[in-house]
């Protein structure tokens, strides 16, 4: 799920992933799609805080090495390999 951040002008990203997970990491047009690690919170979610400009921009989650989907956002783009990218509007 994306919410506002703290900082003015930067995107929050949550992730609950499900019971277990080691780590997971976060991907998108805004990162060059290069993965990048969100931190453990004490609730066994993972966050990452990115400043973004308003805009559309696609993401993934990358839980335990397998990429996924938002499962708390229901707008996807078809990616170049035939799997959805979450869609994120950042206003």
């Amino acid at each position: 799920m994306i919410t506002k951040a703290r900082k003015k002008g930067a995107a929050r990203f949550v992730m609950i992933p499900p019971a277990g997970t080691k780590e997971v990491m976060l991907a998108g047009d805004f990162t060059n799609w290069k993965t990048v690690p969100m931190q453990r919170q004490k609730n066994g979610s993972f966050v990452a805080e990115f400043p973004l400009a308003a805009g559309m921009y696609e993401y993934k989650f990358i839980v335990d090495g397998r990429w996924t989907a938002d499962p708390d956002n229901t707008r996807w783009s078809m990616n170049p390999y035939g799997t959805l990218n979450s869609v994120a509007q950042i206003c």
